[in-house]
């Protein structure tokens, strides 16, 4: 376990919050790849990200790509979606607000033949935003001597999912997928001791390829299970860094755009499992769990640890028709609840998420066109001399358009 130090609070609190590229603005956003974001297509951000086993004909399933099958034929989706965040860091002594709103995702799917179908989506996977100023951190522990640190970062990485999904039966489904993970992370950094500043920075680029295997097995026509398996994968690092140091007798280059090999950053075996049921074909209820295994990764950062992560999602949705004629009969509505354990471990301690969500899903049209409106409200995190805790706000939108192609006219 590496060593952490109460002054990682003021990660949040020293900062003036000036970015608003960035979707997760936390001061956890600085291990790592940074925060990692999990997009939620459709109504998925209303049932607790829940989705797994949902063999959805109504929206792009990214949860599972073997859900893909069920795009009924000759249809084409497309979705596009933002969320909006409004978060709040606290300490025992001070609070800070920030609000966002960004791109969330966008991808198009349709079948290609019968049995099987394509989906293409760009989607941000991490995303890094923090800001240190003027922190005073002593030289060595229990002496006199300081040194300042100011510290800018950003960036952040792009997924780029392809998946093809296959029905085997009436009853199996599976599908193939590659994560095409691209992008990079920068970091301003200057110390200043007495006269003397020494000013770093550093621009670090990654990229890699994940391979996913999803499977979803109808068991009866109102009950489905499905598995996600997340092959382990190396994210590929180099880095191109500049050093300055400026003191009384003048400036002075020591790095100039200098390129250099870093350690590259490992993700884990992922396994996520799902079970959905419907009831009277109005109610549905949906489970996931899932893990991932960070402790084979056998990496940490700085001033934390990556440590077995676990995931818990609830998600209960009720629509009274699929075809009524009375518009209000076709609105589906939605409610779940999320934990996530984290992966991340500092002093000791997990770095926890847990929310509620709430939603609906209003048509657009007869097919399967609609605006999706879902909202969480939940925390990360905790007080401690080490940590913060973060309280959000969210409002995730969706639009998903639905499309007949590659059908002839027919003249009367």
């Amino acid at each position: 376990m590496k060593k952490s130090y109460p002054f990682l609070v003021l990660v949040f609190f020293s900062s003036c919050w000036s970015y608003s590229q960035s979707i997760a603005t936390s001061p956890y956003s600085l291990y790592g790849l940074g925060s990692l974001y999990e997009s939620n297509f459709g109504l998925t951000a209303a049932l607790g990200t829940a989705g797994i086993a949902l063999p959805s004909e109504e929206f792009i399933n990214n949860k599972n790509a073997a859900s893909l099958v069920n795009i009924p034929a000759n249809n084409f989706f497309f979705e596009i979606g933002g969320t909006g965040i409004q978060s709040s860091f606290e300490d025992n002594v001070r609070k800070e607000n920030r609000n966002n709103f960004q791109f969330s995702h966008m991808a198009f799917a349709f079948p290609i033949t019968a049995r099987s179908a394509f989906n293409l989506s760009l989607m941000p996977y991490s995303s890094s935003s923090f800001k240190i100023s003027g922190l005073k951190i002593p030289i060595i522990d229990g002496n006199n001597e300081y040194y300042y640190l100011n510290v800018i970062g950003t960036g952040g990485l792009n997924n780029l999912d392809l998946s093809y999904a296959y029905r085997l039966n009436n009853k199996l489904s599976l599908a193939l997928s590659a994560s095409v993970l691209f992008g990079n992370t920068t970091d301003e950094r200057t110390y200043s001791i007495s006269s003397s500043t020494t000013s770093i920075d550093k621009k670090v680029n990654y990229s890699g390829i994940r391979p996913i295997l999803s499977s979803q097995y109808k068991m009866t026509s109102s009950l489905t299970f499905g598995l996600n398996v997340k092959s382990p994968t190396r994210i590929n690092a180099n880095k191109v860094q500049s050093v300055t140091v400026e003191n009384g007798s003048g400036s002075s280059f020591l790095e100039t755009d200098k390129k250099s090999d870093i350690d590259d950053f490992y993700l884990p075996l992922d396994i996520g499992v799902g079970i959905s049921k419907s009831f009277k074909n109005k109610f549905n209820v949906t489970l996931d769990y899932e893990k991932s295994y960070w402790d084979s990764t056998n990496q940490s950062d700085m001033y934390a640890s990556f440590s077995d992560q676990e995931k818990f999602s609830f998600g209960l949705s009720y629509q009274k028709a699929k075809t009524a004629r009375n518009y209000f009969n076709r609105i589906k509505y939605a409610m779940g609840a999320h934990y996530d354990t984290g992966y991340l471990e500092i002093d000791n301690k997990k770095i926890d998420d847990k929310n509620l969500s709430v939603g609906v899903s209003l048509p657009l049209d007869h097919l399967s066109s609609s605006l999706y409106i879902s909202y969480t409200y939940g925390s990360k995190g905790q007080i401690t001399n080490s940590l913060i805790q973060e309280n959000y706000h969210k409002l995730t939108l969706n639009l998903n358009l639905d499309g007949i192609w590659f059908v002839r006219k027919k003249l009367e």
